[in-house]
């Protein structure tokens, strides 16, 4: 499966040991940078790029790094289509996808180190939609509410 990554200038740091875990995993990272620790390197570019590539179908999931996760799951969230949770376990990284059909994970990088961080992607993309009624009843109310707003 193709990953997308984007990292702002704070998760930068991160960033090659995601794309060590996304290649571990046996998938292909399709970076969308940021390329540098510039702090101009602002998030929401970032998490839009990635956003985009799984709306769009050019990557199957997508993974988002900033400081601490939330600003960038928030923009995410913002294009249709993507279910994006900040996730610094790996139960919630799982069962994000298992129950939610969560397609983007973000991670906070001042908030969680190297091992943990490997942990939650291998979780995160290991995991598939369970497909219960139930959970698809939940999605379907989701997906409602996401019609809705446009």
């Amino acid at each position: 499966m193709k990953v997308a990554i984007g990292t702002d200038h704070a998760g930068y740091v991160l960033k090659p040991t995601v794309l060590e875990a996304i290649r571990e995993a046996g998938h292909t990272p399709v970076d969308c940078g940021a390329f540098s620790l510039e702090p101009g390197d602002d998030y929401p570019d970032f998490a839009a790029a990635v956003a985009r590539a799984v709306a769009d179908g050019e990557a199957e999931r997508g993974v988002l790094l900033c400081g601490s996760g939330v600003g960038a799951s928030v923009a995410a969230n913002k294009v249709r289509g993507i279910r994006s949770a900040l996730c610094h376990d790996t139960f919630s990284a799982r069962q994000g996808v298992e129950d939610d059909d969560m397609n983007v994970l973000s991670l906070g990088a001042r908030v969680i180190g190297p091992a943990l961080a490997r942990e939650v992607v291998h979780a995160f993309l290991g995991a598939s939609f369970s497909n219960a009624e139930r959970h698809r009843r939940r999605l379907e109310k989701v997906m409602k509410l996401e019609a809705r707003e446009e």
